[in-house]
């Protein structure tokens, strides 16, 4: 793939996933090739955009930040800061049995299709060929995050190589993998996973019950490490 690929850009969050992505692309093309991308969606803290600083500054590439919070000013997620919708404090799983198989609350409408339409514009624009995309397959979870599927993913790529005159692809190592091989993939990378943030909630740790908090906590558990967030 570096062979015909000169620069990357990666969508970062501040999590595991995509700082996970992040350590894989600057080994792969150098941290001078590499430009991160955050985006402020209005959800209810920073601890996100601030993770994604710590991150991209430990790995010295260059950083932009873009605002889409107008996108979700409709919408009543309970992830957004106007939304007075409790954030559920359960798995996924039982997420999914209370709304009879549709998108969990949590799902803020169509916003990874949005993120990544943003990106393929600003990797134009950066000369970058590939865009990083750190969906797994614990996100899909069955449908609780439709724009986290391979079929999502697959769609989503063919638009954006189209659509660019055939010149940024969408990369997405880890969409047929669980968590816990995201985790062990960064192990080996020695990610600074002690600067990321997962967790919905704002405070100053993480609440230990939301659906990110049980996924984040049974992927290193499944590594036989501490989270060393924690």
């Amino acid at each position: 793939m570096s062979e015909e690929i000169n620069r990357a850009l990666v969508l970062v969050s501040g999590g595991v996933d995509s700082t996970t992505c992040l350590g894989m692309c600057v080994q792969e093309y150098g941290r001078e090739n590499v430009t991160a991308l955050s985006i402020y969606y209005g959800q209810k803290h920073d601890k996100e955009i601030e993770a994604a600083k710590a991150v991209t500054k430990y790995y010295g590439v260059e950083y932009i930040q873009l605002d889409l919070s107008n996108m979700f000013v409709y919408s009543d997620c309970s992830l957004l800061s106007h939304s007075e919708r409790e954030i559920p404090k359960e798995t996924y799983a039982g997420q999914l049995e209370e709304t009879k198989g549709k998108p969990v609350s949590t799902y803020v409408p169509f916003r990874n299709g949005l993120f990544l339409s943003a990106a393929a514009s600003i990797a134009l624009s950066k000369e970058c060929q590939i865009i990083y995309y750190g969906a797994h397959s614990d996100d899909a979870a069955g449908n609780a995050y439709p724009d986290c599927s391979e079929e999502f993913v697959e769609a989503m790529n063919k638009a954006v190589y189209e659509g660019s005159g055939r010149q940024v692809k969408i990369h997405v190592p880890f969409v047929g993998m669980p968590k816990s091989q995201v985790v062990k993939k960064g192990l080996s990378l020695e990610v600074p996973y002690h600067l990321t943030w997962s967790c919905y909630e704002g405070g100053s740790k993480p609440c230990g019950k939301c659906g990110t908090c049980i996924d984040r906590r049974a992927a290193f558990e499944s590594n036989g490490v501490q989270d060393p967030a924690l």
